[in-house]
């Protein structure tokens, strides 16, 4: 399989996904998933800048990523999966993806969330969206930087 990686980052593409993770992975392609920011020229431009030279960019709403993966698109390359928001990867595997692990790195505040850790916020329809995907088998944890050690994020949630 050529999905090496999943990540939850509100920020998608920036200082700690495109430098420490994808070194860490040896990524050769990220894929954000995001039926919005896939719409968004400005958005696809400001992933472009942010994406490292010799890593490749996808950003694609979250069916035709799907479809893409099951086609078997990607195989030869390593891929890590971005979205803002848990939801994506609910769809996503809805859509027949398989994935063993997400790690929620940095989901911003709203008046909507509640602190999880310093740099994660959710609101109840995040923390539904996570249980669909541990009750889906998918293993998920926290770990923002490579150095960290990894925690299981639904001890977090449920504290």
């Amino acid at each position: 399989m050529a999905i090496i990686g999943n990540r939850i980052d509100g920020r998608l593409i920036h200082g700690q996904v495109a430098n420490l993770w994808a070194t860490k992975l040896n990524i050769s392609r990220f894929m954000v998933i995001d039926d919005e920011v896939a719409q968004s020229d400005i958005d696809k431009q400001a992933l472009k800048l942010a994406t490292p030279a010799g890593i490749k960019l996808s950003v694609l709403p979250v069916e035709k990523a799907a479809n893409n993966i099951k086609n078997g698109k990607y195989d030869s390359q390593r891929v890590m999966i971005i979205a803002k928001r848990p939801d994506r990867f609910v769809s996503l595997v809805n859509h027949g993806v398989q994935i063993e692990e997400l790690n929620v790195g940095n989901m911003s505040q709203t008046n909507e969330t509640r602190t999880i850790t310093n740099s994660i916020n959710v609101t109840d329809e995040d923390v539904e969206h996570f249980k669909q995907l541990k009750a889906q088998g998918v293993r998920i944890i926290s770990q923002m930087v490579p150095n960290d050690k990894a925690v299981d994020f639904m001890t977090l949630i449920n504290e």
